[in-house]
Parts: C-alpha cells; structure tokens; sequence
C-alpha cells in the first residue's frame, strides 16, 4: 500500500493537457508530464484495500498496489519491474487504455480513484530515459521455431515471451510496418509510433525475427508455415467491419473508418498516399459513438474540417453510474474523449437511412430513435414518429465495430473452425485451434476488443504454445 493515510490527506491529480486550440495543430501526444514528486505522491493515495480490486479490474491482472507503493516510496526501478511482470508493453496501456483497473479500485466507490495509468506510464517512461529496459535474452536455444502471424500487441507480447523461453520466433506483418492497429488505427496524437520501435528494437535483440509485407494467405501459402515451423500462433486482428448498407452506400465519400485513419498515420510516417481520403473543408459525419468514431473525430478536426459531428445508435448514457450496484465494473456513463473536446458535435439514439447524392455523398437522411423494454425487459428501438432529419455530409466515416477476422486466405487456407460469433475457435487456456499445432489469441479469438486484452491473451498464448512445444513451460500466464 502506499501511505496509510495518504487516500484522506491527498487529492487526486491528473496530468494536464495542451489547450485544445493548441493541439489541434499538430498529430503530437498532447498530455504534459508531472513532476516524479507529483506522481508519488499520487502513489501514497493507494489503500490497504484487503482485497485489490484493481487487479481483477486489470485485464494483464497488473499487481498495482505493489508499484503504487514503490513508487510512493521512491523506487522506481523495482515499481518498474513489478509492472513488467505482467505486462510486456506498458507505455502502451499506460497511454490508451480506458483504464478499468480505476473503475474499479476501492476508492471509486465513494471518492476518486487511484490515478493507476498515470502512474503506469510515467514509470516505464521513466524507466525507458534511466536506461532500465534492456533486452532480455534466453540463456538458452530449444531448437524449436514458431510463427506468430500478426504484430499488433498480442503477435508482439507473444513474440517476447517465446523468445525470452529460448524459441526461434518469426513474426510476421502484412504491412510494411509491425505494430497493427497499434500502426496504423491509433492516432499519433494518443500514442506516437516511436513507442512501439523502441520495443521492437529490444525484441529484435532478444532474437525475434521479422518478416513485414508477408501476407500469409495471400503473398505465403499457410502450407508453407505448416511445414516449415513447429507451431504457428495467429494473432491477427478482427479486421471485418460492421457496414451500413443503406440507400446510397455506394457513393463516393462514404468509407470505413480503417480506409481513413491509416493514412494520416502514414502521411506522418512521411510516406505518400494514394487515393487520399482527407476531411479537409468538408462537413465530416461520423457514425459510430466509440473509441473507433473519437479517432475519426480528433483526425478530422487536426485535418481541418469545416464541421464534424458524431451519431450514435445508442441511447445518451447517465452522467454518473450508480456505484454501488455496478462497482468493481467498468460502468457505462457519460465519458468526453479528448478528441471530442476539440470541437465535435455529438447526437445519440440516431438511425442513419440513407446517404443522399449524385456521384458523391452530400447530405444523410436519420431519424432519431426511442429505445424501450420490450416483454422481455430486453431494450428495443423504435423510431420516433416525425423525426427525420437531413444533414449536410461531404464525408461519411464508418465507425461502427468489427464483426469478425477476414476469413479470407490465412483462415480458409488453415481450415480452423470458427465460434458462433464467427472468430476462430479456441478457449482461453489452451488457446489451441481446430488444427494441430495451430493456436490463436488476441481479436482474431476473442474478437474486437482492447489493447490490454490483446496483451494479455498473447502472453498466456505463448506459455500455452511453451506448454506444447516443451512438455512444460516456466512463462507466467
């Protein structure tokens, strides 16, 4: 625990942020850094809870109390390694993770809680700039060589924790960069790219290699991964997107959200775009309230939009939630992103009906929607009589979820089986497929879910495929 008494005596604080106006210039992280002493003093706030909630919160399963108070106490090397115990990426998390591990801390049910992720990131930063995270290579080889297709963060956590059980690991991209939606779905300005090079730097000294515009499936049979490694891990993303087909989706201008966001990621990575879909002057519509939308959002606005507005399907969400009957989950209220700070205007229970144009979009027709209980007490919408409305779109971004991994090439290839949610069938210990010695963690098993989670399935992942290749293996879950 961190001070006994520091949760009484002291204040939650938050780091603060570039002024909006300011930061919309630029694709930047925007988040000023606090004082070492600021944040340990946000450590001593940690409680002696009895039973830390946080962890259980924490998807990784983070020992938060543990680094909360050795960072109280000043000793941020150890803080640093108890963190990396369970979580191979922390600069990743620490940065665009919604943080449930605070919903969830003891302190939230009455007061604010922990400042867990500020915490977090500040300690593997620190760690990066002393010097502290170095490559940690096997001490020995077990001959054994694995595939893991896909490098976003559970390909990456999987990839490490291989390597460091002494397996000759491949990882392999279809793009021209590792780090997936990491890439090239997260903006810069929440999370700039030279995070996760540094990482692969490490990585590539701990032995992995790397293998960019291999497109299994496609560019490389699967057969030849079958018989040229002793197990392969699929760790690709859950890449097929939720559409809206509606009258008029065929027009130019309306696109899917990953049509849009990696190529702002690439124009700053400095490579020249084709077929530039870009907001600039246009009256710029969103559909889709989530993380997904935030993004299209804070990329349309630093593109220079005349206007953005976001819909979402659902109901607005309370202001606040009732804690004492949700408390320890992460609850649904109402939640500002950073992006929508910026300028968006937000509308919610909204049903799109049509895009409206000739050749290109112009406008979209809704209605706006009344969600009520049906017999089954099962929330159900219904559109409300003499409510629709036409709005003035020049861009339509989609942004509405991902049902499923493209089946396409790889899957079909490998023949795995799929779950009724249409992901690839697998459970959460073995992690092992349909297809001897091919296993699957991350989006592509679970489906579309957080960085955290990735993490976390792609480190159980590789002590399952450990397990599997040694008879036993020593890599924590």
């Amino acid at each position: 625990m961190g001070k006994i008494t520091g949760f009484m005596e002291i204040q939650r604080q938050e780091p603060s942020a570039v002024p909006p106006q300011e930061r919309v210039q630029h694709y930047r992280e925007f988040m000023h850094e606090m004082p070492s002493t600021a944040v340990s003093q946000q450590g001593a706030r940690c409680m002696d809870c009895g039973i830390p909630f946080c962890q259980t919160g924490c998807p990784v399963n983070n020992i938060i109390p543990d680094w909360n108070d050795l960072v109280y106490r000043g000793k941020w090397r150890e803080g640093l390694d108890k963190l990396h115990s369970t979580n191979n990426f922390p600069e990743f998390t620490g940065r665009i993770c919604p943080a449930p591990c605070e919903a969830a801390c003891v302190l939230n049910i009455n007061a604010a809680p922990v400042t867990i992720k500020n915490i977090e990131h500040t300690l593997v930063d620190r760690g990066w700039e002393a010097g502290w995270i170095v490559p940690q290579v096997a001490t020995h080889k077990t001959g054994k060589r694995v595939a893991v297709v896909g490098s976003g963060p559970a390909g990456m956590a999987a990839s490490q924790q291989l390597a460091r059980a002494g397996h000759d690991v491949v990882l392999f991209e279809k793009n021209d960069r590792l780090g997936g939606l990491l890439r090239y779905g997260i903006p810069d300005f929440k999370m700039e790219k030279h995070h996760i090079d540094r990482r692969l730097e490490q990585m590539r000294a701990e032995g992995v290699e790397f293998r960019t515009n291999v497109h299994v499936g496609v560019t490389l049979p699967a057969q030849d991964l079958l018989e040229q490694f002793d197990a392969i891990l699929l760790t690709g993303g859950s890449e097929h997107p939720r559409d809206l087909p509606i009258p008029g989706r065929e027009l130019d201008g309306v696109h899917f959200a990953l049509e849009f966001l990696p190529q702002q990621n690439r124009r700053n990575a400095g490579d020249a775009v084709e077929r530039s879909i870009l907001a600039t002057g246009k009256h710029v519509v969103v559909i889709g309230g989530g993380d997904t939308g935030s993004d299209c959002v804070g990329t349309s606005i630093r593109q220079g939009a005349l206007s953005v507005t976001q819909f979402e399907v659902m109901p607005r969400p309370p202001e606040q939630e009732n804690k004492p009957l949700v408390w320890p989950q992460y609850p649904l209220k109402f939640r500002t992103s950073s992006s929508q700070e910026e300028g968006c205007q937000r509308d919610w229970s909204i049903s799109t009906q049509a895009f409206l144009g000739k050749e290109r979009v112009e406008s979209l027709q809704a209605v706006r929607l009344e969600w009520k209980a049906d017999i089954n007490g099962v929330m159900k919408p219904h559109e409300v009589p003499g409510s629709a409305f036409d709005i003035q779109a020049d861009l339509v971004l989609l942004a509405m979820g991902y049902l499923h991994p493209v089946y396409e090439g790889l899957l079909e290839q490998l023949g795995v089986n799929r779950d009724s949610r249409g992901n690839v069938q697998a459970n959460d210990l073995e992690y092992q497929t349909s297809v001897g010695k091919v296993f699957a963690a991350g989006d592509m098993r679970r489906g579309q879910s957080l960085v955290v989670w990735a993490i976390r399935e792609g480190r159980q992942a590789a002590r399952a495929v450990d397990e599997f290749l040694m008879g036993h293996s020593d890599l924590p879950r």
